[in-house]
């Protein structure tokens, strides 16, 4: 497993205010914070099909990214700024929502399927790699047998309280983060994973 410091965090989500709330856009309240944190804007950067920012944290920089296209389509936001900016997969992490794991539960990867997930699906059709790491925010699951409602599970908004534990794993996330962008991420996820 590389052991390079992480350059770009990119948070998967939908374009639009009507997308912004719900579970879907998990990955970019995520990367919304990190951008709160460092007092850093994300602009529109037309060139990336995002919105962009260049922060620091803890001496060191990292891109951040919330692609504008819709989710099926975040790969081309993600390969463009990565070529613009001669990032390599193995630098990368995405974050995203994830229906696998429960409400409240946080999980770095690296590598692995895209698990039904569209953003992630074309980040690796555009990348032509799966060997990239993952946040994997847990927004939990319609229920068992409700297979086909998930897609509209994940455009709903959560409940106030799921949104609050959703809110606090972010939280745990960030407890990691100087370890991430130190490219710790073995012992990051052992951190992540114990908690």
């Amino acid at each position: 497993m590389s052991s390079q410091p992480i350059q770009l965090i990119a948070g998967l989500s939908n374009p639009g205010k009507e997308y912004e709330a719900t579970r879907h856009n998990a990955g970019a309240w995520f990367v919304a914070l990190l951008a709160e944190l460092s007092n850093t804007a994300l602009r529109r950067e037309s060139k990336f099909h995002a919105r962009y920012a260049s922060a620091t944290f803890h001496q060191q920089s990292c891109h951040l990214l919330i692609p504008t296209t819709f989710m099926n389509l975040s790969g081309q936001a993600v390969a463009a700024c990565m070529h613009y900016h001669k990032i390599t997969p193995h630098t990368l992490l995405v974050a995203h929502d994830d229906i696998d794991l429960p409400v409240g539960c946080v999980r770095l990867k690296y590598d692995g399927g895209d698990g039904g997930h569209n953003g992630l699906k074309d980040v690796i059709q555009h990348l032509n790699t799966k060997q990239f790491y993952r946040l994997r925010i847990g927004v939990g699951h319609p229920g068992p047998g409700k297979k086909e409602e998930v897609a509209d599970y994940v455009l709903h908004p959560p409940s106030k309280a799921d949104r609050k534990k959703i809110d606090d794993s972010l939280q745990q996330a960030l407890t990691v983060l100087p370890l991430i962008l130190d490219g710790e991420m073995a012992q990051a996820m052992q951190m992540l994973h114990t908690e």
